[in-house]
């Protein structure tokens, strides 16, 4: 018997090594490389016929002016939320990967989805990880229509991809994909090899049917998803659902997507029938209680092709400890060490000795650097036990010499906040319209002092 040839794979970014190591020269990450038994590639060349354009008989050399874009016209999902963070609805032969910890509710979402689905295409739910009763079950609770949508309980990707040929889905959703295994491949299901395989195949099968893939991901510990880092490359559209274990609301955020924009945002609520989707962000994340309170502050941020209004708090108390505590929950940790030095620097007021806690309402997080100036605005409000007036918002981003600079889309975040009944704005002066929404007073400031001048 010939001697069955291996590799070493990195669990991190997939390069491959001929024996092991304990560092990966490409990454650099640590004791990551996992040994791969390499199996026959014979299944891999498979075609699958039957399809219209399903294997051109010789390749076809076009101007890009002569692309045909009616040949994969875009179809919605039937849930406005999901179509914003797809770039516009699902197009044929798209491999879609939606990741999210535990219960977070990516197999409701996809169930939802393929029910509503069914009922005008041909549809195909596979589940390796549930029972076809278990599945039955969550569908009545929700009640979602169940005449029409295929299910099929396999883990063996030929064998599905088998029943797949014969019912020609324009919709199949995986779940999940560290579940599912290849005959050739000896390893175990979850592996590398054998989850990099399998979506390969399953992709290809995507591509050369015009079939819409969901593949359903799982994370791990830090929140990234599991699984080597080539697979993030495989697929057309990698989405992540978000949510915490006490709080009802969800967010599907686009990390990756060939057919649209990235870091759209979609917000769902999860009730008793499902998620349902949020179609005013703002109204829920903007909560507040009756009374003014110091620390305080409402500013406007921009997810992916709209604006939305969320309320951020700062907690700033005397520090008992030799070095004093920074905490950011839903910011960015050391961009907060950093504005607090300007705030230092260029504001003139000390947090040296203070223990600082910032907070985002809601669970959302905020990645763009338009909300440093809120962010610094509500440190002085708990700094100084002021609250600030509930009418007014404010955005833009501070650089380290003190000036306050313009953020992309100005306007539309001022006319959605003036949308919500806010009569004041701090805004920088590269944002100013030239005529303010009615009844709405902005203020355009250049530097850090002109804006602590302005409360």
């Amino acid at each position: 018997m010939a001697k069955q040839k291996t590799a070493y794979v990195c669990n991190d970014c997939g390069s491959e090594y001929s024996k092991w190591q304990g560092q990966c020269n490409d990454c650099g990450a640590w004791n990551t490389l996992s040994e791969v038994r390499l199996g026959s590639s014979a299944p891999h060349t498979a075609k699958f016929s039957g399809y219209a354009g399903a294997a051109s008989q010789q390749a076809e050399v076009k101007r890009l002016a002569e692309v045909d874009l009616a040949d994969l016209p875009r179809f919605s999902s039937h849930c406005a939320e999901f179509d914003r963070v797809l770039g516009g609805g699902l197009v044929p032969g798209s491999a879609i990967l939606i990741g999210g910890s535990p219960g977070a509710g990516k197999s409701t979402l996809l169930l939802q989805t393929l029910c509503q689905l069914a009922e005008q295409h041909e549809a195909l739910y596979v589940t390796g990880e549930e029972s076809l009763q278990q599945v039955a079950m969550r569908a009545q609770r929700l009640g979602l229509p169940t005449d029409k949508l295929k299910m099929l309980s396999e883990t063996n990707v030929e064998t599905l991809l088998q029943v797949a040929q014969q019912l020609r889905p324009k919709v199949m959703v995986i779940d999940s994909i560290q579940v599912m295994h290849m005959a050739d491949i000896q390893s175990a299901p979850g592996s590398v090899s054998q989850v990099r395989e399998s979506a390969a195949y399953l992709t290809r099968f995507a591509k050369q049917t015009h079939t819409t893939l969901f593949l359903v991901g799982h994370v791990t510990k830090d929140g990234s998803l599991a699984g080597p880092k080539v697979l993030e490359h495989m697929i057309d559209c990698s989405l992540l659902l978000e949510g915490d274990n006490d709080s009802r609301f969800r967010t599907l955020r686009g990390h990756k997507n060939r057919f649209g924009a990235v870091n759209e945002l979609g917000v769902f609520a999860m009730l008793e029938n499902g998620l349902k989707e949020v179609k005013n962000p703002s109204a829920i994340f903007l909560n507040r209680a009756g009374d003014a309170s110091p620390g305080s502050l409402v500013m406007v941020v921009w997810e992916g092709t709209r604006p939305m209004l969320v309320e951020i708090q700062a907690l700033v108390d005397d520090s008992h400890l030799s070095n004093p505590r920074r905490i950011a929950v839903g910011l960015d940790h050391n961009r907060l060490a950093m504005l607090l030095a300007v705030l230092h620097r260029h504001g003139g007021l000390h947090t040296g000795d203070q223990d600082v806690f910032v907070n985002v309402v809601g669970g959302v997080r905020v990645a763009e650097t338009g909300a440093d100036l809120a962010l610094l605005l509500a440190v002085v409000s708990s700094l100084r036990d002021r609250a600030l007036p509930q009418d007014l918002v404010v955005f833009g981003e501070v650089g380290l010499s003190g000036e306050i600079r313009p953020v992309p889309s100005g306007q539309e975040r001022i006319r959605e906040a003036a949308k919500h009944g806010f009569r004041r704005a701090i805004v920088p002066k590269g944002n100013c319209p030239r005529q303010a929404p009615e009844g709405m007073e902005v203020i355009g400031v250049e530097r850090l002092s002109q804006a602590l001048e302005a409360l």
